[in-house]
């Protein structure tokens, strides 16, 4: 029997213990405060180097993308969850595979290195301090280290910054806006949780400005007749049209809901060329006036901020929501180094320089979508590695893949300390699924079942996709994915619609005539986007709707 050591209980370790449980190795998991959940366990106490959240906090995935694989979240769950709910999720997880047996809490682990035997076995000596205990360490066959990356808050230096009186904090001590009633409020940057703390405080505060250095794009959750919109957007059909075309439709619906110009919003890079930035009710805040759009910070004084375009502010409290230091102070550092949150791993997971894959890193990564699923395909790649069913490829390899990945993220992101570990969801779960043969087989899916290969292109990207084939494979997979938008809202519904009487012959043809401009609209968006829209002038673009509504009438 092998035993693998895991580190924190959050949702990358509850996936690490159910991973080892299935492939028959002992997990022992190692979490320092008495419960699980890590991030999503909401406490009213502020720790330093532990991750923390704020009273009001909705996860900006919808349930069904950000659910483990085989274990789909319930019926009666909201659309999106709340922390409260994230984290009942996560207790029912561990109640229905008993992942709890395999927890010491309070346990906190204070040094990671090689043992002894290392180059012979590739284990590994891991010191723990239990509370009440002297600290020992134990060597264990293999570590997977699940600490996550929002623990220790990133805090830019301004000019004055140090003569401001009022209070300021950052977002990881932001609990409610309780302290912030008839206030002034500044919050410095304009990611996610940024946008969310400025929506919470508009509520009690007298003003809320929003500091950015090169604004951002606002992207609802939600898209059509109320569908979270990471289900439509985490399609394989959608992600094998041009990046350039799902770019320009991202921009356009963004400017639908708010004119990004018109409120300084509008940043310099491309939607895909950053992460974005998920709020439905900041657009609001904005043309209520409760929120307003600011440039970057230049200069600190005793009761306010002077920004860039030289404007003043009187400024009563500033919250810094710039993000995190990516830190594994438990590794030794001839193991893993990070060096200005770029890590130097392979696939986000392994240090280049080890002869064993029997250490990795999971849930260092940023994906655009869950984190939950991503942790479980890392932890059921790294098992397979550690059984010896698969193997990582050569040193000379992995360091090329880590240089390539380097460089495309040069190429594909704005440079920032936030994009060093950036990645599409489908692209690099499809990448470790081929690694231990999970990944759907659509040819043969193609054969044996047509609409459930339609379902897996054209519809959501379901993590349950990973449990139709290979180890692990999972029966119920295929009504998870036949029914994924359907599930994906059933938690809403809490008042029965009555049944509507079938459309009449004209009530059809309207939609049809709907759909045929949809598909009009659509070609001329491709044939914009391979530079033959241009050519098109505004009496051809007229002319080619009349035609097709005459054919639908000769038609009738």
């Amino acid at each position: 029997m092998k035993y693998i050591a895991i580190i924190g209980a959050g949702c990358s370790g509850l996936a690490a213990v159910k991973a080892c449980l299935d492939e028959n190795l002992a997990p022992v998991c190692f979490e320092r405060g008495d419960d699980i959940g890590g991030l999503w366990n909401f406490s009213e106490t502020v720790t330093n180097d532990r991750a923390s959240i704020y009273k009001n906090l909705v996860i900006n995935t919808s349930k069904e993308m950000m659910s483990f694989s085989d274990f789909p979240t319930p019926d009666d769950f909201p659309p999106f969850l709340p922390h409260e709910y994230v984290l009942k999720y996560f207790r029912l997880y561990a109640a229905r595979f008993q992942l709890l047996a395999h927890v010491r809490f309070n346990a906190a682990v204070l040094n990671i290195s090689k043992a002894s035997d290392y180059d012979a076995t590739g284990r590994w000596g891991v010191t723990v301090s239990v509370e009440g205990a002297p600290p020992f360490t134990r060597v264990f066959d293999g570590v997977m280290v699940c600490t996550g990356h929002h623990s220790v808050p990133y805090t830019p230096t301004f000019r004055g910054a140090d003569k401001f009186k009022g209070p300021v904090i950052h977002s990881q001590g932001y609990k409610d806006s309780s302290n912030f009633s008839g206030k002034r409020v500044l919050v410095i940057g304009i990611g996610n949780s940024a946008a969310d703390i400025a929506v919470d405080l508009s509520r009690a505060a007298s003003k809320v400005f929003l500091s950015t250095r090169r604004g951002a794009w606002i992207i609802g959750k939600t898209s059509i007749k109320g569908i979270p919109a990471d289900l439509l957007a985490n399609s394989r059909f959608v992600f094998s049209l041009p990046l350039n075309l799902l770019q320009w439709v991202v921009e356009k619906q963004a400017n639908f809901k708010v004119d990004h110009d018109t409120f300084g919003l509008s940043p310099q890079h491309g939607a895909l060329e950053a992460h974005p930035t998920i709020n439905d009710e900041l657009p609001y805040q904005l043309v209520t006036g409760k929120v307003s759009i600011k440039p970057n910070v230049t200069t600190f004084t005793e009761n306010g901020v002077e920004f860039a375009d030289d404007t003043f502010e009187d400024i009563d409290a500033v919250i810094y929501a710039t993000g995190y230091d990516y830190r594994l102070d438990i590794v030794d550092e001839d193991v893993l180094r990070i060096d200005n949150n770029r890590t130097h791993l392979y696939q986000y997971m392994f240090p280049t320089n080890l002869t064993h894959p029997t250490f990795s890193v999971i849930g260092l990564v940023q994906p655009i979508g869950a984190i939950m699923p991503i942790s479980e395909m890392q932890c059921r790649w790294f098992t397979q590695l550690v059984k010896g069913e698969v193997s990582l490829p050569s040193k000379e390899v992995m360091l090329k893949s880590v240089s390539q990945r380097f460089a495309l993220m040069n190429h594909t992101y704005i440079k920032s300390r936030r994009h060093t570990v950036q990645t599409y969801w489908i692209e690099y779960m499809d990448n470790i699924a081929s690694k231990i043969g999970v990944k759907p087989n659509f040819k043969r899916l193609l054969f044996e079942d047509p609409v459930l290969a339609f379902k897996c292109f054209f519809g959501p990207c379901v993590p349950a996709q990973y449990r139709l084939t290979g180890p692990g494979k999972w029966k119920g997979a295929r009504p998870i994915i036949m029914d994924a938008v359907a599930r994906a809202t059933r938690g809403a519904t809490c008042r029965k619609v009555c049944a509507k009487k079938r459309p009449s012959r004209k009530e059809r043809n309207s939609t049809l005539m709907l759909l045929l401009y949809v598909f009009v609209f659509f070609t001329l968006v491709t044939m914009w986007c391979f530079d033959s829209f241009m050519d098109l002038s505004v009496v051809d673009i007229v002319s080619l709707l009349q035609k097709e509504r005459v054919e639908h009438a000769l038609a009738r």
